[in-house]
């Protein structure tokens, strides 16, 4: 991978990671249409600046993040991530094969789509009581961390969304939901990266080059810094248009990328 491309592809990540849109479905998109030339190395790579772009969040967050006063927190985000990390060890081939499929992601894209476009009209958000963490139960957190489950087994629905859904399904608002999604992905992905970066070095540990290394470096620099400049333009658009211009988005490109992946199949 080339320290151009690594800068796309950070782009990419840092910009789609927090919005509704799929990030995984994007960088995958971009590895196929720039022939990225080590697939192995960029599925570390793409899953190790995610860590990277999430880790804004804690930037951002840093008084939330680091109240050890409120423990409840951080259990709350234990039991949350914990749906994703047992399916994601027990269908991890099943997961590897379907991110192969740009077909099946971008018929993903299409109706995550439809959803977004509709969602609205569901969850009415002057009839979402929950407007802040701490009225987020337990049993709150572990649904929603169900919700991420259908974005680990269908890429490209987005994690974001499924979870941010699933808190509005709790009657959490839409800044609520958005942060608690925000928070959730932290654990998820360093549990991801961790395990990633594992496996790279128990059965691949030439893909831990210095050349890679300074690759991965510059991707997740570049990848934390427009992460941050992400959440805050997401913030604002979800507060003043909700989600259906996501939705819009989402169906014009899936259709457009499936269109092109079938005829070029």
């Amino acid at each position: 991978m080339s320290y151009l491309q690594a800068i796309i592809i950070a782009i990419i990540e840092g910009l789609t990671e927090f919005l509704p849109i799929s990030s995984t479905a994007h960088m995958k998109f971009a590895d196929a249409f720039m022939e990225i030339p080590d697939p192995a190395f960029a599925d570390l790579f793409e899953i190790v600046i995610q860590l990277a772009a999430i880790l804004a969040v804690v930037v951002l967050y840093w008084k939330q993040f680091f109240d050890f006063k409120k423990i409840h927190f951080y259990f709350k985000l234990i039991i949350a991530v914990l749906p994703a990390v047992v399916v994601g060890f027990l269908l991890k081939k099943h997961i590897d094969k379907v991110l192969d499929n740009l077909i099946f992601i971008s018929i993903i894209m299409i109706i995550g789509g439809v959803v977004l476009v509709y969602i609205d009209r569901f969850f009415i958000e002057e009839k979402q009581v929950i407007h802040t963490q701490e009225k987020v139960s337990y049993k709150i957190a572990f649904v929603i961390g169900c919700f991420q489950i259908l974005a680990i087994l269908l890429p490209g629905l987005s994690r974001s969304a499924s979870t941010i859904i699933g808190g509005l399904s709790q009657k959490l608002n839409r800044n609520t939901a958005a942060a608690f999604s925000f928070f959730l992905a932290v654990p998820t992905m360093l549990a991801a990266s961790v395990k990633s970066t594992f496996d790279v070095y128990t059965e691949s540990p030439a893909l831990l080059s210095t050349d890679n290394l300074s690759v991965l470096l510059l991707g997740c620099i570049v990848s934390f810094i427009v992460a941050i400049i992400a959440i805050k333009t997401f913030i604002a658009i979800l507060n003043k248009y909700g989600f259906k211009y996501f939705g819009y988005y989402r169906i014009i490109l899936g259709i457009c990328l499936l269109t092109y992946f079938i005829i070029h199949q």
